[in-house]
């Protein structure tokens, strides 16, 4: 039985490039015989509605759009036998990029209509849903204005957001509360996350795993603007691990307060505030369809992670052995060992 398709379009993603994929898109679905429908959204809202109905009509959702869409998705599907699938038309699609799931509309819809799929945590701010990644501080302030760029285009668009936030940003002071662990430090961000990348491909979080019921925290404590920009162009290839300017944990729940206010940015739409906003994952609650290798073999050549240096790779390691033994003073928090469970088909 081919699956049936809701196709959820967001027409302003990435400036229309949503509205340019659909025709392959459609095209593709009607040549492998899948049943489809197309529903352009008119807001996170609306289109939340049209997955809850997509679920009563035992439709897979297929989301034609950025990673801001996927949130409001992932948060109507979460706990319901109903599938997303990506149809990447976003500025980063981070989220695509971790699963695996190709760029090219024809290829990531026959990956939607004949490939596997796997449950992965979901996340909150205060009990606002979101899959990838929150963050705060210089991350707001880099965030808006991405959010309100009208000339610069594409992933460019985040390193300009980078560059003038740098110039403006001053110091802040974060406390960071995990599991009841505090940590006090004074720097530029905090992000929290259920996945490993955010901005157009940064490899923020690479340890971090979409289906082991944590979240993992990247404090980035106070250096130099230069350091802190040079330790920027290194999260693409995740060389920044084993940086002294940077604090890694992990845990279940994870508090935050800042000492001024911070708009916290959660797959790149506001989505809180500090201060005392506390992050839970919601363990194994949404099912999506991509490969998604196992991220634990960093060695895999079609993983994620491909491509990041040796230096890094070797830190990563590290980091791991660290992380299964007990704190060793630099912030880490206990991780138990864990497996990727087998990827579940749809009849």
């Amino acid at each position: 039985m081919s699956r049936r398709f809701a196709l959820l379009v967001n027409p302003v993603s990435a400036g229309g490039k949503a509205l340019k994929a659909l025709p392959a898109v459609q095209a593709e679905l009607d040549r492998l015989n899948a049943p489809h429908r197309t529903v352009t959204t008119r807001s996170s809202e609306h289109a939340a509605e049209e997955a809850a109905k997509a679920v009563q009509q035992g439709e897979t959702v297929a989301a034609l759009s950025g990673d801001g869409m996927l949130r409001p998705l992932a948060g109507a599907l979460k706990d319901t036998p109903a599938a997303l699938a990506i149809i990447p038309c976003g500025r980063g699609n981070d989220l695509a990029r971790i699963l695996e799931i190709p760029t090219d509309p024809t290829e990531a819809t026959t990956l939607a209509a004949t490939g596997p799929e796997r449950m992965i945590d979901v996340a909150n701010v205060d009990g606002t849903q979101f899959v990838g990644i929150a963050s705060f501080g210089f991350d707001s302030d880099a965030n808006r204005i991405a959010n309100d760029a009208k000339v610069v285009r594409g992933n460019a668009v985040y390193l300009y957001a980078a560059l003038r936030a740098l110039a403006a940003w001053k110091p802040a002071a974060f406390t960071v509360t995990v599991d009841g662990q505090r940590h006090e430090v004074s720097g530029y961000s905090v992000a929290v996350g259920n996945s490993k990348a955010y901005g157009g491909g940064m490899i923020v979080l690479p340890m971090a795993e979409l289906d082991d019921g944590k979240l993992d925290v990247l404090i980035s404590t106070e250096a130099s603007k230069l350091t802190f920009l040079r330790g920027v162009f290194k999260t693409f290839k995740a060389a920044h691990v084993d940086s002294p300017y940077a604090q890694f944990l992990r845990g279940e729940v994870v508090e935050v307060a800042s000492d001024r206010p911070f708009v916290i940015y959660g797959d790149g739409d506001p989505i809180g505030t500090t201060p005392a906003t506390a992050c839970r994952s919601h363990s194994r609650a949404s099912r999506f369809s991509g490969r998604y290798n196992d991220a634990h073999d960093h060695h895999n050549d079609n993983s994620p992670l491909a491509g990041i240096d040796s230096r890094a790779r070797s830190a990563a390691r590290t980091e791991q052995r660290q992380r299964s033994s007990k704190w060793p003073g630099g912030g880490w928090l206990t991780r138990r060992p864990t497996r990727l469970s087998p990827l579940r088909l749809r009849p």
